[in-house]
């Protein structure tokens, strides 16, 4: 048997799919917002105030023996609010392997403190550790007969 074109046609057709009869959704669609974490937090910056610092090619943030490194980050600050937005690609690194890079950025002011700061590390040794514990809340003390006052008049005479 031969089926007629036009027969088959119209069979196709009277096919439905969906309608009366046919099984209900069981489950809600959930829709995600469009609103991303990312797009709260640059609203709420905004409403703090935060301004962009433009020319800014590099950021190093040292954590004890470890530099976490922002190459053309983004920068943000509001001096008001206390607040610093670093966005960007991080690299982790050995603070050893990233010291020789940084001697061509320093002062002779942080020149000084990075000194301090590497015979902290021989005295700690290989383990890292101090032997005594120091309490992350405690304020540093100055070094004994500096002020600030005069360190900031030491460094016009120096320039």
């Amino acid at each position: 048997m031969q089926m007629n074109r036009e027969k088959l046609m119209k069979m196709a057709g009277s096919v439905r799919t969906g309608g009366k009869g046919t099984m209900r959704r069981k489950k809600k669609a959930v829709h995600k917002a469009t609103t991303t974490d990312d797009k709260r937090l640059q609203s709420t910056l905004k409403r703090i105030g935060v301004n962009t610092i433009p020319a800014i090619e590099e950021v190093n943030i040292f954590k004890d023996e470890v530099v976490i490194q922002f190459m053309n980050p983004k920068v943000q600050a509001s001096i008001a609010a206390n607040t610093w937005v670093v966005s960007g690609t991080p690299t982790t690194k050995k603070l050893t392997d990233i010291l020789p890079g940084i001697f061509n950025q320093l002062g002779t002011d942080n020149l000084e403190n990075l000194k301090k700061l590497a015979e902290q590390l021989k005295k700690q040794g290989p383990g890292g550790a101090d032997a005594k514990e120091e309490d992350d809340d405690e304020v540093p003390e100055l070094v004994a007969g500096e002020t600030f006052e005069a360190a900031a008049e030491e460094a016009k005479a120096a320039a």
